[in-house]
């Protein structure tokens, strides 16, 4: 977008304002993925920008204010479903022994027996992911796996997680697999 020396002094001028709307409405920074302070800066100057490309006159900063804010807001989605589409493609296997590793039947009994006496021992969200792992092992996918417990995908990809947290925290797991687990 090329402006007129006009409009870049007016960006110039309201360069703070920038700064002003990431500290009002932009919370918990830190745990933003794939964004800083200064790449939120960057984009909320190309809100700045089209606030300046496209001012009627008016209150300038009042306008510039929301297209700074929707600008954020549309990288902050991006950001969002970025990191949801990466959580929901996490490896789901139990172990992170070589792909050719194939463990004997009674090694398998053993783990299935070990999985199922954890269980119930757990809150029922876990208890849930456990099922949700066992049914990715089969090959379903976090789609199907929802439809059947009457949850999104998301919501089985976050119980999973659970799951495997709490999984790889059994002792007797890490008995059985070392490390690996």
């Amino acid at each position: 977008m090329k402006l007129t020396t006009v409009q870049q002094k007016l960006v110039e001028d309201n360069l703070g304002l920038v700064g002003k709307v990431i500290v009002q409405r932009v919370r918990g920074l830190h745990n933003i993925p794939y964004y800083t302070y200064d790449d939120l800066f960057q984009v909320g100057c190309i809100g700045l920008s089209k606030a300046a490309a496209t001012d009627k006159g008016g209150v300038f900063s009042t306008y510039a204010y929301r297209l700074i804010w929707n600008e954020i807001c549309d990288a902050l989605v991006y950001a969002s479903r970025k990191h949801s589409k990466e959580d929901a493609s996490d490896d789901v296997r139990l172990t992170y022994l070589p792909e050719d590793y194939e463990p004997n039947m009674d090694m398998k009994i053993e783990l299935y027996e070990l999985i199922r006496k954890a269980k119930h021992n757990v809150s029922p969200s876990v208890a849930i992911g456990i099922d949700a792992l066992l049914l990715m092992n089969d090959g379903y996918t976090a789609k199907d796996i929802g439809a059947r417990f009457g949850k999104n995908a998301n919501t089985i990809t976050a119980l999973v997680s659970k799951a495997k947290k709490y999984l790889r925290s059994l002792p007797e797991l890490r008995l059985l697999y070392g490390e690996s687990v």
